[in-house]
């Protein structure tokens, strides 16, 4: 039996994980893939309040190392379903189930996918999803992103001091993203602008060859890439939560103090509903969530430290 479970390593859960421990709150964090959340595939922060500049991957593993310290149990197993049973819920996982009184979804988002065919089956083999993950592949080469915001902003920066040729496509005359992300861009010599325009075609079998872009007045153009970055946003990852309310986009909804409409299930960071989704934003939520999660499990008071 957990006093908390959370569902979620990333900086949300794993705030979460470290305020549950202060209040001596036996705490189990489940993991699908690997802690830290999106964060890990960025490769340096610098608005992180008293990390000047510091890596994903090194902030990852801080948040990571200071839950495990305190004592946090924390499992790599996928969440598949949250049963009520009474007073206390049943978490059950792909190979296991745990009793708990109170739950904590800090499962983020995953990738938008552009649904082509040909785009799974050449995931690793051309198509990828984390430039930072990936773009060393690439030096030299010529390749595309696909996406208008910030993150394809970045993405597309990124790579641009890896390869030769780039071609940043956005399916909007304008970007969405900081506008001195764009300005910075134009200065670079090996990157294109393709806007207006939305892929329409994957093109290869062992690997990808190129991709067919077309424009607003359907004119359609073939560009033999080697690799091609999607990168047009992000949607809740909590299929599993299928008792809880959530909005037409998929996020579970709460206000700002983070409960749910399921008595004992509390939700932080990206995956519910917020008009801002940043790491410093997504730890805010996993103080509250686990504050009121601790408030809950008290009858009512909070932890004095």
């Amino acid at each position: 039996m957990y006093d908390i479970i959370i569902i979620g390593a990333g900086p949300a859960g794993l705030t979460a994980a470290i305020y549950a421990r202060r209040a001596n709150k036996k705490t189990l964090v489940l993991e699908a893939t690997t802690y830290g959340g999106q964060i890990i595939s960025t490769l340096d922060i610098e608005n992180y309040p008293a990390e000047p500049k510091i890596t994903g991957v090194e902030l990852a593993k801080k948040m990571y190392n200071q839950a495990k310290e305190l004592g946090a149990e924390i499992e790599f197993e996928k969440v598949i379903e949250i049963v009520e049973n009474g007073e206390t819920k049943i978490v059950r996982t792909e190979d296991d189930e745990y009793e708990t009184k109170a739950v904590i979804i800090a499962t983020g988002t995953e990738t938008r996918k552009l649904g082509l065919e040909n785009e799974a089956a050449l995931v690793g083999r051309g198509i990828s999803y984390c430039a930072t993950c990936d773009g060393n592949f690439y030096k030299g080469k010529t390749v595309a992103v696909a996406g208008g915001g910030s993150g394809a902003l970045y993405e597309a920066l990124y790579l641009s001091d890896i390869v030769e040729k780039l071609y940043l496509i956005h399916r909007r005359n304008e970007f969405r993203g900081e506008e001195a992300l764009v300005k910075s861009l134009e200065e670079k010599g090996n990157v294109e602008f393709i806007l207006g325009s939305n892929i329409i075609k994957i093109n290869g079998t062992e690997k990808l060859d190129s991709i067919e872009v077309s424009n607003e007045q359907g004119e359609v153009r073939t560009l033999a890439v080697d690799g091609l970055f999607v990168a047009i946003g992000r949607e809740p990852k909590n299929d599993f939560a299928k008792n809880i309310v959530k909005d037409d986009a998929g996020y579970i909804e709460a206000s700002e103090d983070c409960k749910t409409n399921i008595e004992g299930v509390f939700v932080a960071g990206d995956t519910r509903t917020k008009s801002t989704r940043q790491i410093v934003t997504a730890t805010a939520d996993g103080a509250v969530a686990a504050n009121a999660a601790i408030k809950y499990l008290n009858g009512g008071y909070y932890a004095t430290h």
